[in-house]
């Protein structure tokens, strides 16, 4: 698995905001597009997204446990993230038969 977690500042009413993306992907689908109907995962093109540190299932578990909102692409990403977050599994799509989760707390 690889995982990156991304920093994005928002400014409102004056304000600075801080959100953290936690992205998790199963190593061998890095570099691949599934396409279903109008929908569209591209890991070749946002590959960068994804492709952080390489990470043990323990790392990636804690990663999880940290995490606010969550971007999981992969069959052991996302099921390592519905045991960790505690999400429905209706909560997953499924593009060309690859799972996809993301979990946004606001």
């Amino acid at each position: 698995m690889f995982a990156k977690t991304h920093e994005k500042h928002l400014f409102q009413e004056g304000r600075e905001t801080v959100r953290y993306i936690t992205a998790l992907c199963d190593a061998n689908l890095l570099g691949s597009a599934f396409e279903e109907g109008d929908l569209v995962l591209d890991l070749k093109t946002f590959r960068a997204f994804y492709e952080g540190k390489k990470v043990s299932k323990k790392e990636a578990e804690a990663l999880l446990k940290n995490a606010k909102n969550v971007n999981v692409v992969g069959k052991k990403s996302v099921a390592l993230a519905l045991k960790v977050l505690k999400v429905p599994s209706a909560s997953v799509k499924k593009i060309a038969g690859v799972p996809h989760l993301q979990v946004y707390y606001v």
